[in-house]
């Protein structure tokens, strides 16, 4: 049987302080030229909180250049987290960019074609 949690929801408490304690270390911290404005999108935490996934998105700069300046600095990171975060185990960072905005993009402007091309043709 499996062992339930002694609080409700605590990984999801831990991925979004994980998010916003990364989010400020990469802004104030993180001096890699590769990594520039970035967002941190969401984190997914592993049940035993000894892997995390950290998606991010780019606002300026090269996604391939980023996550290789995250994936460099993810020991420094972790460090930091360590730092600020008072659990037991801090997980180990792996980052993937995420497309979903780009995504996003595409569809609106699909979007905005198709809606431009049904009122000319009703004109």
């Amino acid at each position: 049987m499996a062992r339930k949690s002694s609080t409700p929801n605590r990984g999801f408490r831990v991925a979004d302080q994980i998010q916003r304690d990364l989010a400020e270390l990469i802004a104030r911290e993180l001096k890699d030229p590769r990594v520039g404005m970035i967002t941190i999108n969401a984190v997914e935490v592993t049940p035993d909180y000894a892997h995390a996934k950290v998606f991010f998105s780019v606002l300026t700069g090269n996604a391939d250049e980023a996550l290789q300046g995250l994936n460099t600095a993810a020991g420094f990171l972790r460090s930091g987290l360590f730092k600020r975060l008072h659990i037991h185990t801090v997980p180990t960072l792996h980052f993937l960019f995420d497309r979903t905005t780009e995504r996003a993009a595409d569809m609106n402007a699909l979007i905005s074609k198709a809606v431009a091309s049904r009122s000319k043709d009703e004109d």
